[in-house]
C-alpha cells in the first residue's frame, strides 16, 4: 500500500472533553486533515518538543529517546496504520545494528517520539479517505442564522440530522477550525454509511 506523508499542523483544545486536545495532521501537498483526539500529557509532550522547550528533567518520551539512543536504536518512521471505530492505531519502525523492527504504539505516543527522533510520519490512502477532512481552497460562507440553528439543534447529538445536514455541519466545523467537532461528525457519517452497506 502506498504511504502518504503527514505533517503536524497544530494542536487545539478540546471543546467537549476536559483535558483532551485535537492533534491536527495534514497530508503533504494535499488538502486533507486528520484530526486525532489525544490526552493532555501527550499534547504537552508534542508541543514542548515542537517549541524547542527544554524541561528541567526529562519527560517520559525524552527518557525513552535517551534510553533508545544509548543502545543505538533509532526510529526511522511512524505509520498510522489503522483506523477502527474512531480510534487510530500506529506502529514505529525501529532500527538498530541487527536490522529493523516494527513496534505497536498509541498514535499520540508514536508522534511524540517522531518529533523527538525527527522522523517522518505516514498513513495510508485508505485511512485518509475514511477519516480525513478535506480543506477546500474556497469555502462558501453559510448563513450564520442557519448555522446557529443547526448548532443549537444538535448540541453534539447528530441522531436527528439527515446526512445532508451532517455534511453541511461538517463543512461549517472545518470552516470554524473546530476539528474535534468535525471528527465527531465525520465518524457519524461513516457509521451511517457502514450501516447502509450492511442492509
Amino acid at each position: 500500500m502506498e504511504k502518504k506523508r503527514l505533517n503536524i499542523i497544530g494542536i487545539s483544545n478540546s471543546q467537549t472533553q476536559s483535558g483532551a486536545y485535537a492533534l491536527i495532521l495534514g497530508e503533504t501537498n494535499g488538502k486533507r486533515r486528520l484530526p486525532i483526539i489525544i490526552g493532555g500529557y501527550e499534547a504537552q509532550a508534542i508541543a514542548i518538543e515542537l517549541e524547542h522547550v527544554k524541561p528541567n528533567r526529562p519527560l517520559t518520551h525524552d527518557l525513552f529517546k535517551n534510553f533508545a539512543l544509548s543502545y543505538n536504536i533509532t526510529i526511522k518512521e511512524v505509520v498510522i496504520n489503522r483506523f477502527f471505530e474512531g480510534i487510530f492505531y500506529a506502529k514505529m519502525l525501529c532500527v538498530d545494528k541487527n536490522g529493523e523492527k516494527e513496534i505497536d504504539a498509541r498514535t499520540s505516543d508514536a508522534i511524540a517520539l517522531a518529533v523527538r527522533f525527527r522522523c517522518k510520519i505516514y498513513t495510508y490512502e485508505s485511512i485518509l479517505s475514511a477519516a480525513g477532512i478535506i480543506m477546500e481552497d474556497k469555502i462558501v460562507k453559510k448563513s450564520k442564522t442557519k448555522d446557529t440553528e443547526l448548532s443549537e439543534k444538535t448540541q453534539n447529538n447528530f441522531v436527528d440530522l439527515s446526512k445532508k445536514e451532517l455534511e453541511a455541519l461538517l463543512m461549517n466545523s472545518v470552516d470554524q477550525e473546530d476539528y474535534e467537532k468535525a471528527s465527531q461528525i465525520r465518524d457519524e457519517i461513516k457509521k451511517r454509511d457502514k450501516k447502509r452497506k450492511k442492509k
